[in-house]
């Protein structure tokens, strides 16, 4: 076993001895099995509180004397083998994994170690894949960390190449991982990482994804398609998979060039059929024209081939703008319906992106609307008929994730 993985063990015992005494760590006043992180309304340097609730159509939270406050600024969380996992991005610093589970509506404190910095995460197996990526020419490479959510320990780690995807003198960014079947698909754009301009690239006008083996991460080959611009967009997961295992991605058409949005491809969705490792080119859906100019900055999937997704206008379009438009799209029918029923653009400041939650039954999903005015509400979206419904309102912060578990 490694230092790095005594290391780990060492922080789970901690934890174990310290999670009964945590002062940040209080009765909740709505236990349920829902999970719902808040960053409380502060200027800066506030660190997120999780709140629980037993339903997200009715009632109302709040952060104030409540929650499991977190560990450090810009937390970011996934679900796995019924383990809420909290990671922290310490930009650039060593980061923070805290695990719980649920226990009669309540959070519950399972382990809590340091490790690197992350900028992609995905469930694999029974594992959950760290990485972080490089975007140094000078150091290509991206580190991976397999942590075996059983045991909670790392069970191995390695590095791979940055340079090997792109072949072209940039690096590939991965923008998020997926696990597809056994192997592992990671979405990337590429970039020049030289020059002051570590996210601007001369290839604006191409999707690629890299095909690893899993669990030894080695590179079997890069999907490409020059139909559309690079697929997700930084710290955004491009990729759902439907239930007959064909894989869907989206691309936001917003590759930079020379400081300005350079790409001359429409935002749009392509597919990957199952059991393959290439782009199905009989399929294209033009988001841009489907839905009168707007393009995809997000999306979760709710089944039935449906997504939830955020979408921006023309002049909000930008590599980092999350969008405050939800629409669903049906990747199979090639059809697009703006939801009606939740407030306006200009009444909202964010809608939560990363961190959306579906029973996964072809038909609702449920997103975070936070409001100019303050407050929050988790809206019911119907997928059918394209409606919005407001539900558990929550104050005190802005809400950032959804999450369940049983």
């Amino acid at each position: 076993m490694n230092i790095r993985s005594n290391t780990l063990l060492l922080g789970i015992a901690s934890a174990a001895l310290l999670a009964s005494c945590n002062k940040s760590e209080r009765t909740p006043e709505n236990p349920g099995n829902f999970i719902i992180a808040v960053t409380p309304a502060a200027s800066t340097g506030v660190a997120d509180y999780l709140l629980t609730a037993s339903s997200l159509d009715t009632g109302r939270i709040s952060t104030a004397g409540q929650g499991v406050e977190q560990d450090g600024t810009y937390r970011y969380y996934v679900t796995h083998n019924n383990k809420f996992f909290s990671l922290l991005y310490g930009q650039g610093n060593p980061g923070a994994v805290t695990t719980y589970n649920i226990l009669d509506g309540k959070l519950n404190k399972l382990s809590n170690f340091q490790t690197e910095t992350v900028q992609a995460f995905a469930p694999v197996d029974d594992d959950l894949l760290i990485m972080k990526i490089s975007r140094n020419i000078t150091n290509p490479f991206a580190s991976w960390y397999r942590i075996n959510t059983n045991s909670l320990q790392i069970e191995s780690e390695g590095q791979i190449s940055t340079s090997a995807p792109s072949a072209n003198g940039e690096l590939a960014h991965f923008s998020w991982i997926k696990q597809v079947g056994n192997k592992v698909f990671a979405p990337y754009f590429s970039i020049k990482a030289c020059c002051g301009a570590s996210f601007e690239t001369a290839y604006p006008d191409s999707a690629w994804v890299a095909v690893y083996s899993y669990p030894d991460m080695q590179l079997e080959k890069v999907i490409k398609d020059n139909r559309t611009s690079f697929i997700g967009r930084y710290f955004v997961n491009g990729l759902g998979e439907t239930e007959n295992g064909d894989v869907y991605a989206f691309s936001a058409s917003v590759a930079m060039t020379d400081g300005a949005l350079s790409s001359t491809k429409q935002s749009a969705i392509v597919k990957i059929p199952a059991n393959t490792t290439e782009f199905d080119q009989s399929y294209f859906f033009d988001i841009e024209a489907a839905s009168g100019g707007y393009s995809i900055s997000d999306w979760f999937y709710v089944g039935r081939n449906k997504f939830i997704v955020l979408l921006n206008t023309a002049d909000e379009k930008g590599p980092y703008a999350a969008g405050k438009t939800v629409g669903i799209v049906n990747v199979v029918d090639k059809t697009f319906k703006k939801v009606t029923g939740i407030p306006a653009a200009t009444d909202i400041k964010s809608i939560t992106s990363l961190n959306n939650y579906s029973p996964q039954d072809g038909r609702f999903g449920y997103v975070g609307v936070n409001l100019v005015s303050g407050v929050g509400y988790i809206y019911k979206i119907d997928a059918n008929n394209a409606t919005g419904t407001q539900g558990l309102r929550v104050d005190g912060g802005t809400i950032t994730a959804i999450n369940h578990l049983n």
